[in-house]
């Protein structure tokens, strides 16, 4: 049978608060070493690894001598300011035993929702892959307010998970998974192995929240695998305490709800490229860029640009037209329209002298390609 992780080779962890607290008291020391021990592992196997990781606010409380977690909006956000800090030097700490090197990104939704910072978020995101290091994400509390805010990290890593086309979204949590009824109220309730993400019944099975450290109840791990599964990633819901759980699921055990994407990994994203963005404008590209877009996969590179139509800025999507004004392929550009004349028929390597900076060396990126 199919493992949505045991299959994957980009993954997206989340933990919840009461798997990285000690119930609200502040990091477990020794939860985080645990995450860090089987993150190692899975690294030293060829896994490309993100963690998102909850337990600022947590932490912020010990640290400031709280007993009750704030309602102000304010002394939430500084708690988790302080928290932070505590959460960033505890995964660098229990990862640096390891050998590994991690990264604190924090994100706000203007962060994904403008274009020029998504993109800034993903070439970052996938910069640290190339380089082994293991980004710890986090929303940024301290700058966000109720009306702007992801509300809970399950949605959070979902929208990660799109923007770095992951395979997979493993969400650790307090219960087994999926359950067909509240087992806390129903004794007839089971355990849902394995459902398609996004079936509006998995929606009606879902709960509250477990627990009262969180923000996160099982409705919302539900929504975010329906999210995740846009760009084509599966989604599986588990216990995080059960033993060596990322080890396992890797190795293709069955723990907890498996939810699948209905549509694979590729084609949800060129459906994404193709039918839910505006174009911004256009690029005319050569012969030459033509047969290495279509017949070698490569990405677009300013020197087979040859005109810049329209008015774009980066992170727009844009129509590439062959010989004869013809549409072969929609994309994210990485540069404006302004610096796209600029390095039009340029090479890579004279972009920095051109515009003063390099965004990529890549007008549009293949990841970011889709072809007609």
């Amino acid at each position: 049978m199919h493992s949505v992780v045991g299959d994957a080779r980009r993954l997206v962890i989340k933990v919840g608060s009461s798997l990285v607290t000690n119930d609200g008291r502040g990091i477990d020391a020794e939860a985080i070493g645990n995450w860090a021990r089987q993150l190692a592992a899975l690294a030293g196997r060829g896994f490309e690894l993100m963690m998102v990781s909850s337990g600022a606010v947590a932490e912020g409380m010990k640290r400031l001598g709280w007993a009750k977690r704030p309602r102000d909006l304010p002394e939430l956000q500084a708690a988790a300011a302080v928290g932070q800090m505590g959460l960033a030097q505890m995964y660098e700490t229990s990862l640096a035993r390891h050998g590994l090197h991690s990264a604190q990104v924090l994100l706000t939704h203007a962060d994904l929702a403008d274009r020029e910072r998504y993109l800034n978020a993903r070439s970052t995101l996938l910069t640290l892959l190339s380089l082994k290091v293991i980004p710890v994400i986090n929303e940024n509390d301290t700058v966000v307010n109720d009306e702007i805010k992801f509300g809970d990290n399950d949605t959070l890593g979902a929208l990660v998970a799109n923007l770095v086309d992951a395979d997979a979204y493993v969400i650790l949590t307090d219960q087994q998974g999926l359950y067909t009824a509240d087992p806390r109220k129903d004794a007839s309730a089971r355990l849902l192995e394995e459902a398609v993400a996004g079936d509006p019944a998995l929606e009606a099975m879902a709960g509250g929240a477990g627990s009262g450290i969180g923000r996160g109840g099982m409705l919302t791990k539900v929504l975010a695998a329906k999210r995740a599964a846009r760009s084509g990633a599966g989604t599986v819901i588990a216990w995080g305490r059960e033993p060596d759980v990322l080890l396992r699921l890797a190795a293709g055990e069955r723990i907890g709800t498996q939810l699948t994407a209905a549509t694979p990994k590729v084609a949800a994203r060129k459906q994404w490229m193709l039918d839910h963005l505006q174009l911004r404008g256009a690029v005319m590209v050569d012969a030459g860029a033509v047969a290495k877009l279509r017949d070698d996969g490569k990405s677009l590179l300013p020197i087979g640009v040859i005109e810049v139509q329209g008015d774009f800025v980066r992170g727009d999507v844009i129509a590439v037209r062959g010989p004869g004004g013809v549409e072969i392929a929609r994309g994210l550009a990485n540069y404006s329209a302004a610096e796209a004349r600029l390095i039009a028929r340029k090479p890579s390597a004279q972009i920095a002298a051109l515009l003063g900076y390099a965004n990529e060396p890549e007008m549009i990126h293949r990841t970011n390609l889709a072809l007609l």
